[in-house]
């Protein structure tokens, strides 16, 4: 008697940590249904499941599916869904078990912050304080739909329990504001057009006189004066720096 107690206590603990584990929905459920992206397992194998069955890469497109990495606290990854493009550095995404366990938001920012603007590095809107999160966070890129569709996500209690927090989109906020410019970079101008830049740049401003011109100095060999010093000797200053200027000359 006392042996089957224990087993059956003994399986009650195994099944436990699964079942409360998926008390809260996931991040990889949600994207499954909304982006119709039929992938399983979690978010940080969706990258290399992807390929040869759905195209990936660093462009946004709605119905798109963003994979993240593994970073922190986030060791599982995470996978988002892009709602809408506002522009070459924003997008409006939809993603659950994000601000908070089992939470749903929809249409809530996400920028680009890669120097490379290869939405490689990305900071994502935080509902609870209505602001940008401060953490970067690494993207293996995008997955593509075969067909560019949002679907509908309705809450289920086998998925687990959630908390769908209003939509950032519905008052149009991203419109007309531009949402944390100053940890957006600047798109950096390309070789050939910087180099052209100068070029006219040169052109135009005026060449300065032979007398505002400057002489070339001599550059002393440090070594050299270093040995001149240390060295012991009744010559005369004058001697000594001939004797450098020669050597100068001679290198």
């Amino acid at each position: 008697m006392f042996r089957y107690v224990r087993w059956m206590a003994l399986l009650s603990g195994l099944t436990a940590a699964p079942v409360l584990g998926a008390t809260a929905l996931q991040c990889v459920p949600y994207a499954r249904i909304v982006s119709g992206v039929e992938i399983y397992g979690d978010a940080l194998t969706w990258w290399d499941q992807a390929q040869d069955h759905y195209k990936r890469g660093s462009i946004p497109k709605k119905g798109a599916v963003l994979a993240f990495r593994p970073v922190g606290p986030m060791t599982l990854g995470h996978v988002a869904v892009v709602s809408r493009i506002l522009d070459d550095r924003r997008v409006l995404i939809r993603h659950a078990n994000w601000s908070s366990p089992g939470a749903i938001e929809e249409d809530v920012l996400a920028i680009d912050v890669s120097d490379a603007g290869d939405w490689s590095q990305v900071r994502v809107w935080h509902s609870p304080t209505g602001q940008m999160g401060a953490r970067t966070n690494p993207t293996f890129g995008f997955i593509y739909p075969a067909k560019a569709k949002l679907h509908p996500f309705t809450p289920d209690p086998a998925l687990g329990s959630s908390l769908r927090y209003a939509s950032a989109a519905a008052d149009n906020r991203w419109d007309d504001e531009d949402e944390d410019d100053a940890a957006i970079p600047a798109p950096r101008p390309a070789p050939r057009l910087a180099m052209q830049t100068r070029a006219m740049a040169a052109s135009l401003s005026p060449k300065p006189r032979l007398s505002e011109r400057k002489v070339p100095r001599l550059e002393m060999d440090p070594f050299i004066i270093e040995y001149a010093d240390n060295s012991p000797s009744n010559r005369s200053l004058r001697e000594v720096i001939a004797d450098v200027k020669r050597d100068s000359r001679m290198n």
